[in-house]
């Protein structure tokens, strides 16, 4: 399938939408497992700019797998190769991600109820966010896309 700048541009935007969708109810329930800083005044704004970056993640992941696909459309129909390059890109961006911002940068903190991957001591909900929801991110899209074309 050839897919026209235009189309290609819709894909993006579809993905990044749907992906800020699904990661802000995620972040909004995940919130108490976090330690609120004295500086992250209204909850709903400050999951609203994580999703914002977590959609950037799954369009980082849709780049993963364009190159190592070579195709624009790969997730439309994922198979097993696809769903394994969205798993794996998504478990290794989630572990930079929180292990960078927890103990380089020191952007949050885990509150004692965090259950924590072993080994790495960051928080193991967040890691799950980045692999449930960019597969259900990409089916949405990809029913999305289909429906658009009957």
């Amino acid at each position: 399938m050839t897919v026209t700048f235009g189309g290609a541009l819709q894909r993006l935007a579809a993905l990044y939408v749907v992906a800020v969708l699904f990661n802000y109810g995620w972040e909004l329930a995940q919130s108490r497992l976090f330690v609120r800083a004295a500086d992250w005044g209204n909850v709903w704004w400050h999951c609203f700019v994580a999703s914002l970056g977590d959609g950037i993640i799954i369009l980082v992941i849709y780049a993963v797998g364009w190159s190592v696909f070579r195709r624009q459309d790969w997730f439309e129909r994922a198979g097993g190769a696809g769903y394994a390059v969205t798993l794996l890109s998504g478990v290794l961006i989630a572990i930079v991600v929180e292990w960078v911002a927890v103990h380089v940068l020191h952007r949050w903190a885990y509150a004692a109820n965090m259950p924590l991957v072993p080994g790495f001591r960051i928080g193991l909900v967040p890691i799950l966010q980045m692999l449930i929801l960019p597969v259900a991110i990409f089916q949405v899209v990809a029913i999305w896309i289909r429906r658009r074309r009957v």
